[in-house]
C-alpha cells in the first residue's frame, strides 16, 4: 500500500478504490500543505469531532467521511456522517 494510500486510509477511514484517486489523492496532499496539518492532527480532529456529534446523534462510524476540499480559492472541511438515530440525550435537550 502506498503512503498516499495509507494517509488516506488513516483520515477516510477506507482505502481508494481506483487508480483515478491519484488525481484525488494528490489534490488532497495539495490541500493539506496549505491547511499544515498533518494527517494525526486531521484524525485528531475527525475523531473529536465525531466525539461531540455522537452526544446527540448515533453514528454509523463505519460510514463517515472527512475530506478537505478547495473551491474558489477557500479550503473547507467536508464530511459525511451518517445518522442512525437522535440519541436520548438530544430529545432531553430539545424538551427542555
Amino acid at each position: 500500500m502506498s503512503l498516499f494510500s495509507r494517509i488516506e486510509k488513516l483520515i477516510n477511514g477506507k482505502a481508494p478504490k481506483s487508480k483515478d484517486d491519484a488525481k484525488q489523492r494528490l489534490k488532497f496532499l495539495l490541500i493539506h500543505d496549505q491547511v499544515d496539518l498533518s494527517p494525526g492532527q486531521l484524525e485528531m480532529m475527525k475523531n473529536e469531532i465525531m466525539d461531540v456529534i455522537s452526544k446527540y446523534v448515533e453514528v454509523d462510524r463505519d460510514a463517515v467521511d472527512f475530506k478537505l476540499n478547495k473551491e474558489d480559492g477557500h479550503i473547507a472541511l467536508v464530511s459525511w456522517v451518517p445518522v442512525k438515530r437522535v440519541t436520548d440525550r438530544a430529545e432531553v435537550a430539545t424538551a427542555g
